[in-house]
């Protein structure tokens, strides 16, 4: 039976998270942490900081906010304990914590949990460089209008995947106005849209002088989330300290 500790469980990720986690045999929630009170009992301990957590796991599953990381990796580091940081939107400050907590104990990151995501950053990887020369490179982000960080945290996971792919690194740009917008081949550009319930969608475009290339991705139900965190946790225990992502689930996968 893997344990798990659920971070920011009454969120709307940690509801998805519960659902899942309960419909598996061999997973077993022993606590949750929260900075706020749920409307509901939960059939578990809670707790509002993680200091004053007991329990022993297996796994730590984090969606919250960046804010809450620094004080639920002193838990992880205290009591040894594996964690899947879910939680996107992390600034300089809270990856360096994430890094440093690696070299002690297992840690899983990334910005998007979603395989289907994962999968579109491996083609545009291998798509990029046999197109950064001749082609423009634009992403389009769709959210509903509760998302409070833009460009989201899997726009610029993209932008960077491409990057990394790249022989000459682009200047990113964050939405294109003005009159004398040359649109550079040197650029990439990142445009956020934001209202009403809109799905999460990414499209990344590959814009040549006659034709044009399009990835897209569009998820319909937090579930692929919450999916993808249990992979991740099941991946993650019994793990040697380190930094581990998508990638490395992945390999495993096809292995």
């Amino acid at each position: 039976m893997l344990r798990i500790i659920l971070n920011g469980v009454n969120g709307r990720m940690g509801s998805a998270l519960r659902t899942a986690i309960e419909a598996e045999a061999d997973l077993q929630i022993i606590a949750g942490f929260d900075k706020k009170f749920g409307g509901e009992p939960l059939p578990f301990k809670f707790y509002t900081n993680p200091e004053d957590c007991a329990h022993g796991a297996d796994v730590v599953i984090d969606f919250s906010h960046f804010t809450a990381i620094p004080a639920l990796l002193e838990y992880c580091l205290r009591t040894k304990t594996p964690v899947v940081v879910a939680t996107t939107a992390l600034g300089e400050a809270e990856r360096a914590l994430v890094e440093d907590a690696a070299a002690r104990i297992p840690v899983f990151h990334s910005a998007n949990m979603s395989l289907g995501v994962n999968v579109l950053l491996h083609a545009a990887r291998l798509a990029a460089p046999a197109l950064e020369s001749d082609f423009n490179i634009e992403i389009v982000e769709k959210h509903h209008k509760e998302k409070t960080d833009s460009p989201s945290g899997t726009a610029l996971l993209i932008a960077e995947a491409i990057n990394d792919a790249l022989a000459v690194k682009k200047d990113f740009v964050f939405g294109r106005h003005g009159k004398d917008d040359d649109c550079k081949i040197t650029e990439l550009g990142i445009h956020a849209v934001r209202g009403g319930a809109l799905p999460g969608e990414h499209s990344i475009l590959f814009l040549g002088p006659d034709e044009v290339i399009e990835f897209k991705h569009t998820i319909f139900s937090r579930n692929v989330f919450a999916l993808g965190a249990v992979n991740a946790a099941r991946f993650l225990a019994g793990k040697p300290p380190g930094l581990y992502s998508m990638d490395d689930l992945l390999s495993a996968a096809s292995a």
